[in-house]
């Protein structure tokens, strides 16, 4: 049996988290959030939060909506002092109410999101996204010929020359444009794109095409992304069906990052 402690925790909609943890602090602790580093990389960003006594036998640590986590996963650690020992933490309860319908508020710019998460062996981790604008997609609907995305702007708006964009992963900057239908608050968007058209433009072999939303000629591209609700991981949890054309199978999916890409690849 696990001897490392739990923390339960609670998110509002403005993103502040409450940590819970089912003892009394003991002075000197601390808990620790720490930026997961990319592989082979030092660790570089720390965020250190005080615990408190919440006077039912419990402590608590508060991460309000300031300061911005930078984008990434957030490891959460009991720090047994300043410099002491740092101990990963198992999940208690996980309150993400709040965040289950976030897709219907409207978020300011940068976007800042927050969601605790489970990690595969088994501890409390935040995964965190910022971002100067964002294009939430809500609808896809795959036919046999096609897929048609819906998605609503945060922190930008649609103006004239709005177009989508899919470009295709390390191949020479190809890019596909189309032209998407703008709803009349200017924000909200949907688009389709032709699954035949697309495996021509990949040629042989196979490639992996990302969507942006380009709100105006000469402003910067948007990402696609299911972000704002109360899944961390999307990639395994939302599967569309893929599509044969010919000898090519055409599929959208979330990435690790749930930013929205769609996958060409030869058919078996």
């Amino acid at each position: 049996m696990s001897t490392e402690p739990r923390v339960g925790c609670a998110v509002d909609v403005n993103g502040r988290i409450t940590f819970d943890l089912a003892a009394r602090p003991v002075e000197g602790e601390q808990l620790l959030l720490r930026l997961r580093p990319k592989k082979g990389r030092p660790e570089q960003t720390l965020h250190v939060l005080c615990l408190e006594p919440a006077g039912d036998g419990r402590s608590r640590a508060v991460l309000g909506p300031q300061p911005v986590l930078a984008e990434g996963r957030w490891d959460v650690y009991l720090l047994r002092g300043p410099e002491g020992e740092r101990q990963r933490l198992r999940p208690g309860l996980r309150d993400l109410r709040a965040l289950v319908d976030g897709r219907l508020r409207d978020w300011p710019s940068p976007l800042a999101v927050r969601i605790p998460y489970v990690t595969k062996d088994g501890h409390l981790a935040i995964r965190a996204w910022l971002r100067p604008a964002h294009a939430e997609a809500d609808g896809i609907d795959v036919t046999d010929r096609s897929m048609t995305v819906t998605a609503r702007l945060h922190g930008a708006s649609l103006g004239t020359g709005a177009a989508v964009q899919l470009r295709l992963r390390g191949r020479d900057g190809a890019v596909r444009t189309l032209e998407p239908q703008v709803a009349s608050d200017g924000r909200s968007l949907s688009f389709t794109v032709g699954c035949a058209e697309l495996a021509t433009a990949t040629g042989t072999g196979s490639g992996v095409w990302n969507v942006f939303v380009l709100p105006e000629p000469g402003a910067p591209l948007i990402r696609v992304a299911r972000l704002l609700d109360d899944v961390a991981d999307r990639k395994e949890v939302f599967v569309y069906p893929p599509v044969r054309v010919g000898g090519t199978v055409v599929r959208p999916y979330y990435t690790v990052d749930n930013d929205l890409s769609v996958e060409v690849t030869q058919a078996d």
